[in-house]
């Protein structure tokens, strides 16, 4: 049966794939964010900024069965002062949702809630945040299950981690590559690229994300990954090549950031689960 979910957010750089995914998985989708150019027509649109929502928001955003809440301003810019300015707003959104009857909250979260880290994160890994993003995400990981739990509601938290695709929307290396690539520069200054990352597609991580949301039975902390850690250098070649691009890596201009891990990813073993079961 369909579930009517709601996405906030829904305008941002993954969220448009989410609504798609959803959409096309069947589910009754309720967009909303500030602006909704280019969000799948498919879904009901609301216009309306969350902040200044009050406490009949879930009532006004049509009473769904899922509250995604995708909503970040600054999530490419670490330090912004705008993550724990716009905390309270988030904790506050979630409250009134929640408060209102919502049976079921998950939020985007992000694997620079750990901070350094060497190795698989999984759902019991410690988190010492680094940067503002870490921190205020954090903050509302706790803030959100300790909510879930007073109102007996389902919680799940789905942790991304280094994203690919539509890059022209993004704010990554690899749209700053594909930029670069653009405006006809022969070669991109470039680390070692020995660091191991976990990259996922945005259409796998937005086929994820409706997964994970579309189901009840595996909850908390949910990686959005693939499981597999791979160089920089090697991602990032690979990129050039499946694009055609007319540029090469200029190695070793910058030096290796030192609070930079040699090799971090997502254990896999929870959203497998959910993508068995479909």
């Amino acid at each position: 049966m369909a579930k009517r979910i709601l996405v906030t957010g829904a305008g941002g750089y993954i969220g448009r794939h989410v609504v798609k995914a959803l959409l096309d998985n069947g589910q009754d989708v309720i967009a909303s964010d500030l602006r909704l150019n280019d969000v799948d027509s498919r879904a009901e649109h609301i216009e309306t900024n969350l902040f200044e929502s009050d406490s009949n928001i879930y009532s006004t955003l049509g009473k769904p069965d899922v509250c995604l809440h995708m909503a970040w301003r600054d999530g490419f810019k670490h330090n912004s002062d705008n993550h724990m300015g716009d905390l309270s707003s988030h904790y506050r959104l979630i409250k009134n949702m929640l408060d209102g009857g919502l049976p079921q909250i998950a939020v985007m979260g992000t694997m620079h809630e750990v901070g350094y880290w060497e190795g698989a994160i999984d759902e019991h890994t410690p988190c010492h945040p680094a940067s503002m993003y870490g921190i205020a995400k954090n903050a509302l990981r706790e803030a959100t299950l300790m909510l879930a739990q007073e109102h007996n509601a389902t919680a799940q938290w789905l942790r991304a981690y280094y994203i690919v695709g539509d890059d022209l929307r993004g704010s990554s290396i690899f749209s700053k590559l594909l930029q670069a690539a653009h405006d006809g520069k022969p070669s991109f200054p470039f680390t070692t690229g020995k660091n191991k990352y976990d990259f996922i597609d945005v259409d796998e991580l937005a086929r994820q994300i409706s997964a994970a949301v579309s189901q009840q039975e595996v909850t908390g902390i949910i990686n959005c990954c693939t499981g597999n850690p791979i160089s920089l250098a090697e991602r990032v070649e690979q990129y050039i090549k499946d694009n055609n691009l007319n540029i090469t890596l200029d190695y070793g201009v910058f030096p290796d950031r030192p609070y930079d891990s040699p090799g971090v990813w997502g254990d896999a073993t929870k959203i497998h689960e959910i993508l068995a079961a479909r």
